[in-house]
């Protein structure tokens, strides 16, 4: 069968027809293109074409040293930002040998879960806005916004962080901070049975993503996907459980990995859901063990100029969209001679290829918002 692009025209008869959705749709939280082909109201094929917002990160952080790359690093989604510097961080200790104060580690993983829930509540009220359930982005905005305010006040930015440091985290905390993040918390917790019954409990959500883009534990595997919808096909796997780090093998009682079996986006979006709820547990855990810690620094002293030694690294923890790794190679200098990044969006978003063949056109935005993607992390 012949193809003919889509024209004013439209397409002759008998043939596929192909659609460019992109490289600027708005359900796609950023610049994603992908080249459809149809047959009549069903998808045949299709190409996720990347790259437009590449911007060369990992050779650029060849040029950095290893206190300027934290600034590089926690861009490329720019939803987990802190998520994001902590394995780079994380990677350099590793090649130094270096022991993180307990107060940091503590604050670290505290962070870091208050981070996941500030990007779940991203998806959590965009995701019902691209079916056209515009009250829930009200919702997750004003939740995001108690959160933001403590992360605000503690790291002076509110997307990009860059707190955590090489040893630890950039300063000590705000006096009376943890009292602030804990009625922070509680708001939040308190308002989020708004997605369980107002999103969950609506009839018309559940029939736009029960049964629709089925992804396959089989296809999981093979593309690499990873995290909350790798979890929602019944791949049960999770960092913090599975390879502790920071503070989470102390966390085992409070840290439940939601999954479900279906594989569709409603599977998605319980399991996202899911996962903000026990994120929340795990930012009240974390906060109960730093007030029993008795006080301390929460760094080490670093020389004027900081060199990894020869030799490298992989150290990947478990972002908010799914598993992100660093790949450090040291010649003993003090920029990176190689740093690799494994990003969760840039495997997730391949499965797009066998997910919406045989797909209606119209349940396209249900599919593709259900992957919860940032396109940054995808370009890098």
């Amino acid at each position: 069968m012949t193809e003919t692009t889509i024209g004013i025209g439209g397409a002759a008869e008998g043939t596929d027809m192909v659609l460019n959705i992109g490289p600027q749709h708005p359900s796609t939280h950023g610049v994603l293109r992908l080249r459809l082909s149809l047959d009549g109201e069903r998808i045949g094929s299709v190409e996720p074409i990347i790259g437009y917002m590449h911007r060369g990160a990992e050779k650029l952080f060849e040029a950095r040293d290893y206190r300027q790359i934290i600034m590089l690093a926690n861009r490329h989604d720019w939803l987990s930002a802190f998520s994001n510097e902590l394995g780079v961080v994380l990677a350099v200790e590793r090649m130094l040998g270096m022991e993180v104060p307990e107060r940091a580690v503590w604050t670290r993983t505290l962070l870091a879960e208050l981070n996941r829930v500030l990007n779940h509540l991203m998806f959590l009220g965009s995701y019902p806005l691209e079916l056209g359930g515009i009250t829930p982005i009200f919702h997750a905005f004003r939740e995001r916004e108690d959160l933001q305010a403590v992360m605000e006040e503690v790291s002076g930015g509110r997307m990009h962080y860059m707190f955590n440091r090489v040893g630890g985290l950039k300063e000590d905390l705000p006096n009376g901070w943890h009292g602030r993040v804990r009625s922070a918390v509680a708001e939040v917790r308190s308002r989020m049975g708004t997605f369980d019954d107002l999103v969950l409990g609506n009839e018309i959500f559940r029939g736009r993503t029960r049964g629709v883009g089925v992804l396959s534990a089989q296809n999981v595997h093979a593309y690499g996907v990873s995290g909350p919808i790798a979890r929602a096909s019944g791949v049960d796997f999770d960092l913090r459980r599975d390879e502790p780090y920071l503070a989470y093998g102390e966390l085992a009682d409070t840290l439940k990995v939601p999954t479900r079996t279906a594989g569709d986006c409603l599977a998605r979006f319980e399991v996202l859901l899911e996962q903000t709820h026990n994120a929340l547990d795990l930012a009240d855990a974390c906060l109960d063990r730093l007030a029993e810690l008795p006080p301390g620094p929460i760094n080490q002293r670093l020389p004027k100029v900081l060199k990894a030694p020869e030799g490298h690294t992989y150290a990947w923890t478990e972002n908010p969209l799914g598993l992100n790794g660093y790949y450090l190679v040291s010649k003993g200098e003090k920029t990176p001679y190689r740093l690799k990044l494994r990003s969760a969006s840039y495997n997730n978003v391949q499965a797009l290829a066998v997910l919406l063949p045989g797909t209606l056109v119209a349940d396209m935005v249900a599919i593709l918002g259900s992957m919860f993607f940032v396109v940054g992390d995808i370009d890098k």
